[in-house]
């Protein structure tokens, strides 16, 4: 039964962070880094989703998860999030990480790993921290291979046509 459980939870989160890389190409297609944020609610239904929207809303608070947090705070009538799960696929940076707080989402989930920015895990660790006066529950690394090279094949490619570009 335990293991039959497990296996529930993890293709519900699957299934969640399939449709934030979703997300996440739809913004990279558009010239933002494909970043795609989902919120659920407690009953596992979608109350919030988005993608990076820096670069076409010119604003450099645009990062999906304080996007797909705003959305979720209208949705609800609420900005306390508890009970809710927020799907990434990339470890939030530090701003993210504490709207994340600020919000006590109580379950964090991403895919791929920001040894750069990273402020969950990687570089800093932001939830666990003094500065932090919620506790998060953080699952990484699902389906974080799809989710990294997302991220590198985007990275590569605006890197190729830029070289292209002073080629000309």
């Amino acid at each position: 039964m335990g293991m039959m459980v497990l296996d529930e939870t993890y293709q519900r989160h699957r299934a969640w962070m399939e449709q934030a890389i979703a997300l996440a190409a739809a913004a990279g297609t558009a010239g933002e880094v494909p970043v795609g944020a989902i919120v659920v609610d407690e009953n596992d239904r979608l109350i919030a989703k988005a993608a990076n929207f820096r670069e076409r809303g010119h604003d450099p608070t645009a990062h999906a998860e304080v996007l797909a947090l705003r959305q979720a705070g209208q949705a609800r009538r609420n900005w306390n999030l508890t009970g809710c799960t927020l799907y990434v696929t990339l470890e939030p940076c530090p701003m993210c990480a504490g709207a994340i707080g600020l919000s006590r989402v109580s379950l964090l989930v991403y895919g791929a790993a920001d040894r750069k920015a990273g402020a969950v895990r990687s570089v800093l660790n932001l939830p666990d921290s003094a500065a932090s006066n919620h506790r998060l529950a953080v699952l990484n690394g699902i389906l974080e291979s799809q989710c990294r090279e997302q991220l590198q094949t985007w990275f590569a490619q605006r890197r190729q046509s830029r070289n292209n570009d002073t080629h000309d």
